[in-house]
């Protein structure tokens, strides 16, 4: 079984980690760099589960009561809780970010769908509506 001492450094790295890589993703949010984005969320989802297996393997240890006796493992208990609880705001901040980005997206693909359609919306043989770009541009006198 791992030093309890070693499990709650891993843990620390890990949420330090975790904090810059979400400060990473809100500049790659504010720039709109998609691929940066889908990296960095693999990379956070790799995080996470490495501070959930270790938080795991700290629960089931056969020392964790040092955790709360030792004040120098509670101090840095303690840092790891409060660097996770800034990385949740600092994620739900992004995630809200990414929701208002894909909404205006979506706002501005409607309307360049409306105004493709205004130009060359007709109907076809079954009754469906079918878009040409060429309506009328193709005469020939």
């Amino acid at each position: 079984m791992a030093a309890l001492v070693d499990l709650v450094d891993y843990q620390l790295k890990n949420a330090k980690a975790l904090s810059l890589l979400l400060s990473e993703e809100t500049k790659a949010i504010a720039a709109r760099e998609s691929g940066d984005i889908e990296r960095l969320a693999k990379e956070k989802m790799a995080l996470i589960g490495q501070l959930q297996q270790t938080d795991q393997r700290l629960s089931q240890h056969q020392d964790v009561a040092r955790l709360t006796d030792e004040a120098l493992l509670a101090e840095q208990v303690r840092t790891v809780k409060s660097i996770i609880l800034d990385c949740k705001k600092i994620n739900d901040i992004n995630g809200q970010s990414l929701q208002r980005a894909q909404l205006s997206f979506n706002k501005l693909n409607n309307l360049m769908q409306q105004s493709h359609g205004k130009i060359g919306m007709t109907y076809n043989a079954g009754g469906q509506t079918h878009t040409l770009s060429t309506l009328g541009t193709n005469l020939k006198a």
